[in-house]
């Protein structure tokens, strides 16, 4: 599984407004050279997350986006979604190897696995708030249950696949 440039980008455009809820609305070249990131994707994704009600926009000389809600409600698992137009793609649903054998009518082994996946995976996006990562990296990992100090070698993740 990777996280696509949609959705890291996305979390980057959420958690910018975050951090400046109390500085209301920006718009998004602001954001995207405040990010250091393209503005064609930043509008784009921006229009994504308005149509899925995490941000909200404005018009006028003093417009732009904000939250549209507290931080704290919106999960990396909404903004995800809401970038991405989905957190895990059902590889079988999406591009079927074959239509008879990919169907819900047909028994497949490998079908409950991919669908346990997603499951996890959504539960743990949906446990981490916009306002759990308005934190320094050592109080992130510790509230995702990662030790706070990373050996160099450990690659930096989620425990996906442990029970939640």
């Amino acid at each position: 599984m990777r996280i696509t440039t949609w959705a890291e980008y996305g979390v980057i455009c959420a958690l910018n407004l975050a951090k400046r809820t109390e500085l209301g609305p920006v718009n998004g070249r602001e954001i995207a050279r405040q990010e250091r990131l393209p503005a064609d994707y930043v509008e784009q994704i921006l229009l994504r997350l308005r149509r899925a009600g995490v941000i909200a926009s404005t018009r006028g000389a003093r417009g732009g986006y904000v939250l549209a809600k507290p931080a704290s409600e919106i999960s990396i698992r909404d903004v995800i979604h809401a970038s991405e137009l989905e957190t895990f793609d059902l590889h079988c649903v999406s591009h079927p190897v074959e239509e008879e054998r990919c169907s819900a009518s047909h028994s497949c082994s490998i079908r409950p696995v991919w669908v346990m996946l997603q499951q996890k995976i959504d539960g743990v996006l949906q446990g981490v708030s916009l306002a759990d990562l308005l934190h320094d990296e050592p109080t992130v990992r510790e509230r995702v249950g990662l030790p706070t100090a990373a050996p160099a070698s450990e690659k930096v993740g989620l425990p996906i696949l442990e029970t939640v």
